[in-house]
């Protein structure tokens, strides 16, 4: 990480950084920006925008301020005019409204569940019968995590492979990126013993 020496200066690149959710952040320095600071997600990474002249102090404390803020951000969207799915019936209204949202109310699922034997997979689908199964291990994510879960399961009740029209179909929910990002995180904690259970939930959702 940078000691205060301005970019372009011939300093070190500073170290990969990652939220507490193991999603990945990006800072930028830019000698344009003098004083202002701006955060974004891009691609499943939260970008930190920064005047070149910031010291490593000032760089630490904007990270966190704004890591902060995208988080809050993040969670008014979740709960705004919602709450989260507690059983199977409200599951299933839930995935009902995003498949109205985003996908155009095309798949109509015949069941969703919460299910406590899936422990390599996140969620799951039967497009031949038109049911979808979530792991209960989602319960404590967060909401925009849970929404992409489903509306991956949802599509796969459209396409059945993960190929390119599938993907196409998940580009319609802002959260696509950054909720795989955090899976994936999640994910690589669990399988080096990080997390707070040994229990797998390895890998995408299918």
């Amino acid at each position: 990480m940078s000691r205060g020496t301005p970019a372009g200066s011939g300093a070190q690149q500073p170290a990969p950084q990652v939220t507490p959710d193991g999603v990945p952040v990006e800072v930028r320095r830019s000698a344009r920006r003098t004083r202002t600071v701006a955060a974004f997600w891009e691609d499943g990474t939260a970008v930190v925008a920064i005047p070149a002249r910031f010291t490593a102090a000032q760089e630490r404390e904007w990270v966190q301020r704004m890591l902060a803020k995208l988080h809050r951000q993040g969670e008014r969207r979740a709960a705004a005019g919602r709450r989260r799915p507690a059983g199977d019936d409200d599951l299933a209204a839930h995935a009902a409204r995003l498949s109205a949202q985003y996908l155009g109310g095309r798949p109509v699922p015949t069941s969703v569940r919460w299910v406590s034997n899936q422990n390599s997979r996140w969620g799951s689908a039967t497009p031949a019968d038109g049911t979808i199964r979530l792991s209960d291990k989602l319960r404590p994510m967060p909401q925009w995590v849970i929404d992409y879960v489903l509306l991956h399961e949802l599509a796969h009740l459209l396409v059945a492979s993960h190929n390119a029209a599938f993907w196409e179909l998940l580009e319609a929910y802002p959260e696509t990126r950054r909720a795989k990002a955090f899976l994936e995180g999640v994910s690589f904690a669990t399988a080096r013993g990080l997390g707070r259970d040994g229990s797998a939930g390895s890998g995408d959702a299918d």
